[in-house]
């Protein structure tokens, strides 16, 4: 087998990392919507022109002008579903002219289950308030079994973060809104490979990058209030990340051994700016149309930087793209109030680059909802969903020991089919 160092295999296996949480019951890529039952029973069509704590992730002017407190607390059960298979994956190891990559051709769910906490407080001293909402926009897990197809571009990826955001509004004149506040975010990640040996009959190795930290960015919004009509605008900054960890190698045999071991080192990467404007009709007294449309910075999302001593970078090449929502509510009786919505959002991924990670794609989601006022302080709210993916190619080659004898690349051929998820969520709204 080649000599080479251990230090230039190492860093080399390194391009077989993507620092991104996968899954498919998201608004987009790997962020996470379910802030608020009340949103997602229409669809996440109104939120930016809404008031009220329920609207602070979207908008932080949604506040201004409150009279007391209110608060909100919400828990979604999210359970995607969906098909990753092989289409003719091959490995090409030094010396050969390829071989099938061989496993487990179909990866069933793939994507865990997952329960999504969520709330918020305010409290109003007439033209001014103050609000605290606490978030987990990017938020999942993808686990591969080690006998997959996917095994060598990826096997498990875990995202957690945590969103505070402490906020201000003010109502600068009857109908008229401003707010800001700051997003502390923490964020913990751990992603994993394996590592094909030089020989197809040695076991495999196996790769894992570990870290976290805690970072800041930002919100700003308006609202206008005129009659029976409310607009939203409000924009959410980028947060670039940086996670600080370990990156470990093992299971490398022969000529590979030495780089079998761990290194301490940082991961950089963005989450994307939001641009959100959103619109609220009231058409009767009982009936409010809403509709809201999003424009993602997900092109932040561009590369995954490793640092000292790593010193590597990670092409995402994620583009910018849009949601589209409109839905319904509709007050029945002075105690229920039921919603209905349909959003159309697009995949930040590309063709010829999206890998086993995030397994996404241009997606529907339809949802109903429904809100029953217990008593004057005290409002339940719940709601239901079903996102519907498009079929979508997975095929982002890639190399283990790029750069060195060693390069052993992976040309991945693959699909995502039968994709959906179910989202239930169920909340709780009070005044005081």
């Amino acid at each position: 087998m080649t000599r080479m160092t251990g230090r230039a295999v190492f860093f080399g296996a390194v391009s077989m990392l993507g620092l991104t949480a996968a899954g498919t019951a998201h608004a987009q890529a790997f962020y996470l919507q379910e802030q608020s039952v009340r949103a997602q029973g229409r669809a996440f069509s109104g939120e930016a022109a809404d008031t009220g704590v329920d609207s602070i992730w979207w908008n932080p002017s949604a506040i201004a002008g409150m009279q007391g407190g209110e608060g909100s607390i919400h828990a979604s059960a999210i359970l995607p579903r969906g098909k990753v298979s092989d289409s003719g994956t091959v490995i090409v190891r030094p010396g050969t002219t390829g071989e099938a990559v061989g496993g487990d051709a179909v990866s069933r769910n793939p994507i865990n289950n997952g329960v999504l906490p969520s709330g918020a407080i305010a409290y109003g001293f007439g033209k001014v308030a103050l609000g605290l909402a606490i978030s987990t926009p990017y938020n999942f897990t993808t686990d591969y079994s080690a006998t997959s197809w996917t095994r060598y571009t990826a096997d498990k990826t875990e995202l957690r973060t945590f969103d505070i955001q402490p906020t201000i509004a003010v109502q600068l004149a009857p109908g008229i809104n401003l707010g800001a506040g700051l997003n502390v975010e923490y964020a913990k990640a751990t992603l994993s490979n394996y590592l094909p040996n030089l020989s197809s009959a040695l076991d495999d190795g196996h790769q894992e990058l570990k870290g976290d930290g805690w970072d800041i960015g930002w919100s700003v919004g308006a609202q206008v209030h005129r009659g029976p009509v409310s607009v939203g605008l409000a924009y959410k900054s980028a947060i670039e990340h940086k996670l600080t960890g370990t990156l470990t190698n093992s299971g490398l045999l022969y000529a590979l051994a030495s780089s079998n071991y761990t290194v301490n080192t940082h991961a950089t990467f963005k989450t994307p700016w939001q641009a959100i404007g959103s619109v609220r009709v009231q058409a009767s007294p009982k009936l409010t149309l809403n509709a809201q449309v999003i424009r993602y910075g997900w092109s932040e999302f561009d590369t995954i930087d490793l640092g000292d001593p790593v010193n590597a970078s990670i092409p995402e090449n994620y583009k910018d793209t849009w949601s589209f929502a409109g839905g319904v509510d509709y007050k029945v009786d002075p105690k229920w109030t039921v919603r209905a919505g349909l959003q159309y959002g697009q995949t930040p991924t590309r063709d010829g680059e999206r890998d086993a990670r995030v397994p996404d794609s241009n997606r529907l989601n339809f949802s109903a909802g429904a809100s029953y006022q217990a008593s004057k302080h005290f409002t339940v709210d719940a709601a239901a969903s079903y996102i519907a993916f498009k079929d979508t190619t997975i095929d982002r080659t890639t190399a283990a020991y790029a750069g060195t004898a060693a390069q052993t690349p992976i040309l991945v051929d693959g699909t995502l089919t039968d994709a959906s998820a179910l989202v239930f969520s169920l909340g709780a709204r009070v005044t005081f």
